[in-house]
Order: C-alpha cells, then sequence, then structure tokens
C-alpha cells in the first residue's frame, strides 16, 4: 500500500470548486479487510462512520483544511461518478439538470480530464493503472465517505457490473445507480444467464448446456448442433475469449487458445459453445426496470457494424426489425428482466438471423456506450431514469406511453489509426471543432491542449445525429463528420467517412457483423488517403476527413 499512497496526491489549490484527496495515512489503510465490514469501513482511522458524514480531511479551493461535518436534512442529494471520460461528463450533465451535486473521481492521469472541471467536487483515488483507482474498490468507498456522497453512479466498463462492489456499497449504506447484485451476478455470467434465459422462456442460441469440461465435451456438442460453432468464454467481454471454429480440426487448438487468452484477460476460463449463426445482425433491446415490478422497453438498436466484436456504428431504429419483431423482441427482454427482479437500465443483446429469427446472446447490466441513438428517437434521458428508479420513484411512463420517431446513428470516434488494424495513438489534442446544427450531438471528453491518457480506452467521444429517416440521418452524419476537426492525433473520423460512402450500407439491408470485412471498406479507406496526396503514416489519417467527404 506505501506504493499506492505515494500517488493519491492532493489536487492544486486555487479550483473553483472542492477538491478533497485521500491522505497518505488513509491511503495506507483503506486497503485493510475493515473496510469491507459494514459500518466499520473507516473505524481503523479513529473517525466516525455514519452515513452522509465527512470521514477524512476536506481541502477547499484555497487548499485550507476543514474539519469534518455532519449531514443535515438540507445538505444536496450528491453523485459519486466512479468512472471517466465522457460516460462521466454525460452522468454529470444529468446530474446537473436534476439539481443534484456530483463528485468526479480521478486518478492522476485524470486531473486535467474534463469531467474533473465539471463537476461539483472531485477527489484523487489514486495512481494511473485501472487496478489502483477505477478498479480501486476500497478506495473508492473511502471517497464516498470522505465527500458524503449519497450514491454512485458506476457508468460502463470499470466497476458497473461488479457484484461485489454493488453489495458492498448497499452494506454501507451508500445507493448504487444500477441494478442488484443478485441481478448483476445472474446475468454476470454468460452460461449462469443462458440458463436463466431459458426457464424465462427466451429463446437462446443451440449449444452447450452450461460450461465446457474439456475439448472432448466440446468436441461432442459441436457434432450434436453442426459446425460452425463460437466458443466463448462465461467471463469475457470487449470481444477477447471468443473463437470461429468451421472445423472439426479447428477445434482443439481453437479451444486451448481461447482458454489462455480468457485467463490472461478475465481470471477466468472456463468456455461455453453456441452455434454459429451465418450472416447475423447484432440487435439489442433497451429495457428498464424500477423497484415497483415495472419493466419497459424503449425499442431496439443495431450494432452490426463491427471489428473483432468491437462495435464502431450503432443506430436506431434497426432496418432489419418490422413492428412485429421488435414488439417479439421486447417484450421477451421485460420476461426476462422481471425473472430476476430487475431494476436500473440493461440492454439484452440478440443474435438475429438473416431470416428474422432471433436468438439471446447475453444482458447487460449497465448503460451502454450506445445509448444516445435510444434517447434520440425516444426523447427521454436514460440517465435521468437511471437515477429515479435507484431512488426508488416508479417509473414516470407506460410500455404504450414509449414512442420511436426518426432515426439516429451513432459514430465512435476512437484516437486509433483505422489503417494500422485500429491502433491506439494517444497524444496531445492540438486543435479540436465538434460540429454543430440541428439534431448533431457529441458527446465527448477532449478540448486543445488535452494530453490523451495511454493507460485507458480509446474513445474521445461519440457523434450523434438524428434525422426523420435513414437516408437523411446517413446525408446528416456525413456532413457533421466532414465537419469535425481534430488535429494532433490521428481520429476514426475518416473510417466512419468511408462506411457512410458505402452503397451497401446505405441500402442497410445486408449489414452483417462481418460488413467491414465483406465490403472492403478499409481498402476504400486507404485508397481515399492514397489519392488525397496526404503525407503517408499518422499526419495522413489524422489530415484526410474533408478529402474522404468529397
Amino acid at each position: 500500500m506505501e506504493q499506492s499512497s505515494a500517488f493519491i496526491a492532493t489536487l492544486g489549490a486555487g479550483r473553483s470548486r472542492g477538491s478533497y484527496a485521500l491522505s497518505r495515512h488513509a491511503c495506507a489503510t483503506v486497503g485493510n479487510k475493515n473496510l469491507w465490514q459494514r459500518k466499520k469501513s473507516l473505524s481503523i482511522l479513529g473517525l466516525k462512520v455514519g452515513r452522509g458524514r465527512l470521514c477524512l480531511r476536506a481541502q477547499t479551493s484555497t487548499g485550507a483544511v476543514s474539519n469534518a461535518t455532519e449531514a443535515t436534512a438540507e445538505r444536496p442529494f450528491k453523485v459519486l461518478i466512479a468512472n471517466r471520460g465522457e460516460i462521466a461528463i454525460r452522468a454529470i450533465r444529468t446530474c446537473q439538470e436534476l439539481g443534484i451535486r456530483t463528485v468526479q473521481v480521478h486518478s492522476t492521469a485524470d486531473t486535467d480530464s474534463l469531467a474533473v472541471r465539471m463537476a461539483d467536487e472531485r477527489i484523487c483515488i489514486g495512481p494511473p493503472a485501472p487496478r489502483e483507482s477505477y478498479l480501486n474498490i476500497p478506495a473508492i468507498i473511502s471517497a464516498c465517505e470522505v465527500t458524503g456522497a449519497d450514491a454512485v453512479y458506476p457508468g460502463f466498463g470499470f466497476l458497473s457490473e461488479n457484484a461485489r462492489f454493488a453489495d458492498l456499497l448497499e452494506q454501507h449504506e451508500i445507493t448504487f445507480i444500477g441494478p442488484s447484485a443478485r441481478a448483476i451476478a445472474l446475468m454476470g455470467d454468460k452460461s449462469t444467464a443462458k440458463a436463466t434465459m431459458r426457464q424465462a422462456g427466451v429463446p437462446i442460441v443451440p449449444g452447450s448446456d452450461g460450461l465446457l469440461r474439456d475439448v472432448s465435451e466440446a468436441r461432442r456438442v459441436a457434432r450434436e448442433i453442426g459446425y460452425p460453432v463460437m466458443l466463448k468464454a462465461t467471463a469475457g467481454g470487449g470481444g477477447r475469449g471468443i473463437r470461429l471454429v468451421r472445423s472439426e480440426s479447428e477445434l482443439e487448438n481453437a479451444y486451448v487458445t481461447c482458454e489462455q487468452e480468457a485467463k490472461g484477460a478475465f481470471g477466468n476460463g472456463a468456455l461455453y459453445m453456441e452455434k454459429f449463426i451465418e450472416s447475423p445482425r447484432h440487435v439489442e433491446i433497451q429495457v428498464i426496470g424500477d423497484s415497483h415490478g415495472n419493466v419497459i422497453y424503449l425499442g431496439e438498436r443495431d450494432c452490426s457494424v463491427q471489428r473483432r466484436n468491437q462495435k464502431l456504428l450503432e443506430e436506431a431504429p434497426s432496418p432489419a426489425v418490422t413492428p412485429e419483431i421488435r414488439q417479439q423482441m421486447g417484450e421477451a427482454a421485460c420476461k426476462a428482466a422481471k425473472a430476476i427482479g430487475y431494476c436500473g437500465a440493461g440492454t439484452v443483446e440478440y443474435i438475429m438471423s438473416s431470416t428474422g429469427e432471433f436468438y439471446f446472446m447475453e444482458m447487460n447490466t449497465r448503460i451502454q456506450v450506445e445509448h444516445p441513438v435510444t434517447e434520440m428517437i425516444t426523447g427521454l434521458d436514460i440517465v435521468a431514469l437511471q437515477i429515479a428508479v435507484a431512488r426508488g420513484e416508479p417509473l414516470p411512463l407506460r410500455q404504450e406511453q414509449v414512442g420511436l420517431n426518426g432515426w439516429a446513428m451513432e459514430a465512435r470516434i476512437n484516437c486509433e489509426d483505422a489503417l494500422q488494424a485500429f491502433r491506439p495513438m494517444p497524444g496531445v489534442v492540438t486543435n479540436f471543432l465538434a460540429p454543430g446544427g440541428n439534431g448533431v450531438r457529441w458527446d465527448g471528453c477532449i478540448y486543445p491542449g488535452y494530453n490523451i491518457p495511454p493507460y485507458y480506452d480509446s474513445m474521445l467521444g461519440k457523434l450523434i445525429c438524428w434525422a426523420p429517416t435513414r437516408e437523411a440521418v446517413i446525408r446528416k452524419l456525413r456532413r457533421a463528420l466532414g465537419e469535425m476537426q481534430i488535429e494532433g492525433i490521428p481520429s476514426t473520423v475518416p473510417f466512419h467517412l468511408a462506411l457512410l460512402d458505402n452503397p451497401a450500407f446505405q441500402e442497410g439491408k445486408t449489414v452483417y457483423t462481418n460488413f467491414i470485412e465483406r465490403e472492403g471498406i478499409l481498402d476504400q479507406l486507404k485508397a481515399r488517403v492514397q489519392s488525397a496526396s496526404q503525407p503517408s503514416g499518422r499526419d495522413a489519417v489524422a489530415a484526410v476527413p474533408a478529402a474522404a467527404s468529397k
């Protein structure tokens, strides 16, 4: 703990709003097991532990140290944002609109982040490595006690689907703005999730009945359901721990490789098997439930534009989903959510065949990166709904009141070089201009002069556009991408421009999960770069948006 305590530093004075730091003594003790005991988290420091108290010393904007103060009935509700980047900013904005004070936790690498600047209060919880900061449960719970936070907003990634974290917050009487630990546990393990969905009557992809014991069982199951098959890590995510096996001769090597990758990435090498659906779409249903037994769905999102199982562009609604299929998918998702007493926002993901059959793939017990496209066509604020149901309020609308209006698309803008296998290339943003206009939304975390840390996800932000029709939203997104200026680093803007100009994408009927490879989108992008006669390499990819939009 000495190494960690050395990094947990006080933010500089002169801020317009309150800043906090865990003292060296506090940091050296937050990892003590006493932290995990109800009402004893900071007793080792000789401090009062009642909810709503500032348990450690707080630093004001002038650098003075204030004494711990007890909350009063008049103290406003306060939410601690246990995330970073654009989703932290997204949550802060909604909280500001609701009159809720925010606390932004951050690592030493994120001291100058936009989220830290926007929050009412901020507290440094550790060094850059995620395991020592954004994944450091003791430090985050201690930060709640220090700042008097009433609730934690987890966003996506990091601890958002950690059942242990949700349970510990509940023990400390801190509201977790998400589902219960039980619901997270049921859906977090993909094998358990499939069994739960099967019991709820949700269509399941044919495959193994639970986890595979060894290669021999994998071979038997594959022969029963027929090749091709998919091997998947039960604790997997982010495109890792997945292997496509087209014949029995490939199975053993794929099994060993997938198992080793899963062990290294997730600490769990357990695998299960599913029938591989040829030419599938990735379609997901947004659900939200409250603590009064109500669950509704907010339409679907099509996330079929992917590379190595990583989503790149999403849209709502899906061009392949009819009103009848939407209702079937939505009702199946709500049935599954009700079966586990789900409270909060969640997403039920389906694989959809080219003939319209759909099968459950997984449930994400958190908000999704692509949630803005749903907000754009429903007019609802999903983050506000998350906060409301977490505070015990009933959903403000019924299923029949949910309307879908127009079409929305979201392009994920990452600091990656698409022509170098989407390699992340962080650096300093020397210039940035976000696009504007009617129906254009930018959810981002960069500004001119911002130095992008190399320790985290490469996402700079999301460009979301809305229009009455799919054809119109493609035109609007193309215009907005051409207007966007990001200098100093490469971005995926040129890739999206090449994608939007592809005739098959514009037509929309054959956009399957292998679309990028099948249509040669990267080859088309490479040709654009070469024809633009720009310098090769990093600067070329950063310079071609205008040329690619011609």
